[in-house]
Order: C-alpha cells, then sequence, then structure tokens
C-alpha cells in the first residue's frame, strides 16, 4: 500500500475522531450547563471531561490541520520567490517541523506522560490517569512527523 494512502487513513480516523470527541465536548458541556441551571446539584465531573476533550481535539486537530494544509502559514512571503528556493524554505520548514514534533512533542511529551504514569496521578473528578490525557502530545507528535515526511516525498518528487 502506497505511503499516502496510509496517511489517507490516518488521516480519516483522526477527521472521526476528533468529530467525536466534538460531539462529546459539545454533549458534556451542554449536561453541565443544564446541570447548573435547572438542578440544584450541579455536574461534578463535567468540567474536568471537557477539559480532557479539549486537550486531545486540540492536538490531535493540529495534526489533522497540518496535513490539510490549514494551519497557520505566512505563504505569501514565500510566493514571491522562485521555484528553487521555495522549494528550499519548504524543506526548511519541514526539517524545524520534525526537529520541533521529535524534541518537543514526542521526547517531551512521552516523559510527561511517563511521569505522571510514575507519580500516579489521577484526575480529581473521574479517577483517571492523567498520563492518558498527556498521551495525546507524543501521539500528535507521531503524526506530525509521519504527515511530514509526506509532504517531503510528495514535494521531493515535484521538483
Amino acid at each position: 500500500m502506497p505511503f499516502s494512502k496510509i496517511c489517507n487513513r490516518i488521516d480519516y480516523f483522526l477527521e472521526v475522531f476528533t468529530s467525536i470527541l466534538m460531539v462529546g465536548l459539545v454533549l458534556d458541556v451542554t449536561w453541565q450547563v443544564m446541570t447548573r441551571f435547572f438542578t440544584s446539584d450541579p455536574s461534578s465531573f463535567t468540567e474536568e471531561l471537557a477539559r480532557f476533550f479539549l486537550i486531545w481535539i486540540a492536538f490531535l486537530g493540529a495534526a489533522h490541520a497540518f496535513r490539510k494544509g490549514a494551519h497557520l502559514g505566512l505563504d505569501y512571503f514565500v510566493e514571491k520567490f522562485s521555484d528553487k528556493v521555495k522549494g528550499k524554505i519548504i524543506n526548511l520548514v519541514l526539517l524545524f517541523v520534525v526537529v520541533f514534533s521529535v524534541c518537543i512533542l514526542i521526547i517531551g511529551g512521552s516523559l510527561l506522560s511517563y511521569l505522571a504514569w510514575d507519580l500516579e496521578q489521577t484526575s480529581a473528578s473521574l479517577g483517571v490517569s492523567i498520563s492518558f490525557v498527556y498521551l495525546a502530545i507524543p501521539i500528535s507528535g507521531l503524526l506530525f512527523v509521519l504527515f511530514t515526511v509526506e509532504f517531503f516525498k510528495n514535494y521531493s518528487n515535484k521538483i
């Protein structure tokens, strides 16, 4: 199976998964508002669950947006250069993305998740391990690296 097809499947799963998380977030916040205003006993877990949903949506959504080219970019100036210079700039940017993803997201996120696991940190309301929440960081880093390799392969074929 070609590399781009694998990335397409992963990206499709990512899109569906983040959409499900968004639906969960909306339902969770709706429940929080309803219990706060219509009952005398507001729900205690909804704020924490919404925060966890938001963390996963932000990191996985950033990887999905990166693949789709929907991330914030300053390509106005890059478009002013020749194709040769443009290719070098794009390769440099992709290198920076890989370095950041490996150093900060994968290594740093893995260490953070491991530390939370080692210290047995659990959330106050839900009682789940915080390390599972932090796993969104290295997973998104792996996705950034995967999608960057795909961009590099596709772009280098066009040069």
